[in-house]
């Protein structure tokens, strides 16, 4: 290995606003010589706000054999290299084929979670993914296009469950998710919420139910970027809680409060 050899550091950079990224990952951004990143999808603005100075590459044209060799080079020659991705990078990232092709040429690197935008859209309907008794599931996933699913993980067969469910990458097939969700343990009237570019200025939202969700995403216009998250819990802002936490109970007794015996 080459000793003057940096490591790379793969970044989420939130889901949109750019005071959503993380200290570490906002330094790492002020600090880097190079960065490349996921132009489809990351804000531009974004980048030169925290990495102004550095060489800066537009990963939305680019291969994996392109990627790496700009991100492996530049490591080589022991510039700081952040490879800036959405959201975080786990989710949907497409980071371990380029983590792995690193391991093959001998460099290293590091992670840095970032907030996806599952979290940023919960955040911008004001609602909790979880309720007692309700949900106390979440389950992210997508329903199969150009990238398949394996059989286990159809929406058809998750819908089972009828926990909260957020489904990213496939809100241009709005229908199908509708059809798959509907065979599963949802009924017409479950609530429904489409979050578009969540966090960003031009963030959209269209709430609904299953029977007339896709009606509205397609009158509004949406056809990428968006989350649809599905379930219960997202009847509570209207009709109340079923019940509350115990967690702050007067009369729970955990490790930090004695309860209150009435």
């Amino acid at each position: 290995m080459n000793p003057a050899a940096t490591k790379v550091s793969f970044v989420g950079a939130g889901p949109g606003d750019a005071e959503l990224i993380t200290v570490k990952g906002a330094r790492l951004l002020r600090e880097a010589d190079v960065v490349v990143y996921a132009g489809s999808l990351v804000d531009l603005e974004l980048v030169k706000t925290y990495a102004g100075d550095a060489r800066i590459y537009d990963s939305a044209a680019m291969n994996l054999e392109e990627t790496t060799s700009v991100l492996a080079q530049s490591a080589l020659d022991g510039l700081k290299v952040v490879r800036l991705h959405t959201g975080d990078p786990s989710i949907y990232g497409a980071i371990q084929e380029q983590m792995e092709e690193l391991d093959r040429l001998g460099i290293e690197y590091e992670v840095v979670p970032g907030v996806t935008s599952a979290f940023a859209a919960a955040a911008t309907l004001k609602q909790e993914l979880t309720l007692p008794e309700v949900s106390q599931t979440v389950i992210i996933t997508r329903l199969a296009g150009r990238t398949p699913v394996p059989d286990r993980e159809k929406l058809a067969e998750i819908a089972r469950l009828g926990a909260t469910l957020v489904i990213y990458l496939s809100v241009s097939m709005i229908e199908k998710v509708v059809e798959e969700l509907l065979s599963g343990a949802y009924q017409p009237e479950t609530p429904v919420a489409v979050v578009a570019k969540a966090s960003w200025p031009d963030e959209q939202v269209v709430a609904g139910q299953l029977s007339d969700i896709a009606a509205k995403v397609r009158d509004a216009g949406i056809t990428k970027q968006a989350l649809i998250v599905v379930g219960d819990v997202l009847n509570a802002r209207a009709e109340g809680m079923r019940a509350k936490s115990l967690l702050y109970d007067k009369g729970f007794t955990h490790g930090c409060r004695k309860g209150i015996i009435t």
